[in-house]
């Protein structure tokens, strides 16, 4: 796994570990998040908020999703899927 999927895994991870699981859409993971929609992941040259990414990814996601890990798996394949990795 590149650097950059890596911090980015760890940044997805922390800010959506504390959604209340399982999710049954993307607004269950906004109350998560320490600044909201706006919140922002950032690694090397890659950088986008939370809003930006569920707008990109939402035809990517399958939820319901009962773990932060699967959800998380989930994003960075979206992310690579979508040329944003």
């Amino acid at each position: 796994m590149s650097d950059v999927k890596a911090e980015l895994r760890e940044q997805f991870l922390d800010a959506f570990g504390g959604a209340d699981f399982p999710v049954e859409n993307q607004m269950d993971l906004v109350p998560a998040l320490p600044d909201g929609p706006g919140t922002k992941f950032e690694a090397g040259d890659v950088s986008f908020t939370a809003m930006e990414m569920a707008a990109k990814l939402g035809s990517e996601q399958e939820f319901p999703y009962d773990t932060p890990e699967a959800l998380v798996d989930d994003i960075i394949d979206g992310l690579e899927a979508k040329g944003m990795l």
